[in-house]
């Protein structure tokens, strides 16, 4: 079980919202999301912390979807609203 880090960054916040808005494939995730510079790592900071999980569907990771765990719904929902 993960525990909801100290501070999670604005970028991984955002990341956050953009799952949580509407249902989202692992593709579209990665395409959107992933990025090799260290100073936008909000992806691989997401998973390590467990705020997103890939929920795999047999159809290998194309096929598979993004979600918040608890622990990234505990973290946006511990943000001020946007005005």
């Amino acid at each position: 079980m993960y525990t909801m880090p100290a501070t999670v960054s604005p970028v991984t916040l955002e990341l956050l919202d953009w799952v949580s808005s509407r249902p989202r494939t692992y593709t579209e995730a990665i395409e959107a999301w992933r990025s090799n510079c260290p100073r936008q790592s909000a992806w691989d900071d997401a998973l390590t912390n467990g705020l997103i999980e890939v929920v795999r569907n047999g159809a290998g990771l194309n096929g598979s979807s993004v979600s918040l765990t608890a622990t990234g719904r505990d973290a946006l929902a511990t943000q001020p609203t946007k005005s």
